[in-house]
């Protein structure tokens, strides 16, 4: 898993001023929809998202949760992948930089950082006589596991 820069706890503080700033009510939804994230530590779809906030909270809708997800998304909580035909997927912003594996069979995602590639990527942009501000690098693959079964099953 990629370093956390911050704790649940400023997030969710700082998640607290910027409803305050937008003129927002205090929702204890957006502060779970932050927890599970931060918690669960990986990639969740919003379907993933509403059902484990649906174990104490069932009064929880699916279309409450997209529209959280967007304010989130808007003020830089969150941040979207888009990770294959499924849809979008959702983690905490708060994380050191790092690129994704995306497994088009399964879906699973890693994370990894690689310095060479960072490096690379600096270098290409300066070839070209541009100062690289931001990347997204995302490597589609089918894993080991599912190459694994697919050979069993041929």
């Amino acid at each position: 898993m990629t370093k956390r820069l911050e704790t649940l706890e400023s997030i969710l503080e700082r998640l607290r001023l910027s409803i305050k700033k937008n003129g927002l009510k205090n929702s204890k939804q957006r502060e779970e929809i932050i927890s599970v994230l931060y918690k669960n530590g990986t990639h969740l779809s919003p379907e993933e998202i509403t059902a484990q906030i649906k174990t104490t909270d069932k009064n929880t809708s699916i279309s409450s949760v997209y529209r959280i997800l967007s304010f989130l998304e808007k003020e830089k909580f969150i941040t979207t992948l888009e990770a294959d035909k499924n849809g979008r997927r959702y983690e905490i912003a708060a994380k050191e930089h790092h690129d994704h594996i995306i497994c088009l069979n399964c879906g699973n995602i890693i994370e990894f950082v690689d310095s060479d590639i960072e490096r690379l990527q600096i270098s290409i942009a300066e070839k070209f006589g541009a100062q690289l501000i931001s990347h997204d690098m995302r490597l589609f693959v089918i894993c080991s596991k599912c190459q694994k079964n697919n050979a069993s099953i041929n």
